[in-house]
């Protein structure tokens, strides 16, 4: 089965460095196989025979903090369910230009509490268009602010065991 680990918190600032190349080399040396990374973000598509996500979750959290001397918290789905997503076209509404960007946030574990989407920022900024137990559809306007402090409203509601990434990038990902 093919899978995506989005790892968090890894090459920001110089922190944390998980040099891709030695990700990969970890990875098969792990048993994984066509195992490809994107970006310094900590994105790894491979493939494997298990077919627990949170064990594999399990698993790689363990290895990489040995292999890296720190924690890196990571988030499996799989190839499938991205290009799921990425088939339903949840940005088909929003307007873009160049002020724009388009996110997807990941959940490590199922959301279930109450929230009801959409919902926007109360200065229009940010707007979540949609969740599910798995991930969250959002997007930020730079024309009306330039920080991204909306994404602190949706860690308030969805909490910080979440990974987000860019629709250019989850697009990528779906067909590595």
């Amino acid at each position: 089965m093919r899978y995506v680990a989005l790892l968090r918190g890894i090459n920001v600032g110089g922190n944390k460095k998980v040099p891709m190349k030695d990700l990969a080399e970890f990875m098969k040396v792990w048993g994984f196989s066509g195992v490809k990374t994107l970006l310094n973000s900590g994105n790894v598509i491979f493939e494997t025979n298990e077919h627990d996500g949170k064990a594999l979750e399990t698993f790689l959290q363990e290895h990489l903090k040995v292999a890296f001397g720190f924690p890196v918290p990571c988030i499996i789905r799989s190839l499938d369910d991205i290009q799921i997503l990425i088939k339903s076209d949840p940005f088909r509404d929003v307007v873009v230009h160049d002020q724009i960007r388009l996110y997807v946030t990941f959940f490590k574990n199922e959301f279930t509490k109450p929230f009801v989407s959409p919902w926007s920022a109360p200065d229009n900024s940010y707007h979540i268009l949609s969740h599910d137990a798995h991930h969250m559809i959002s997007y930020l306007d730079l024309s009306v602010t330039n920080t991204i402090k909306g994404m602190d409203e949706s860690e308030k509601i969805f909490g910080k065991e979440v990974t987000t990434r860019n629709w250019n990038t989850v697009e990528k990902i779906g067909v590595m």
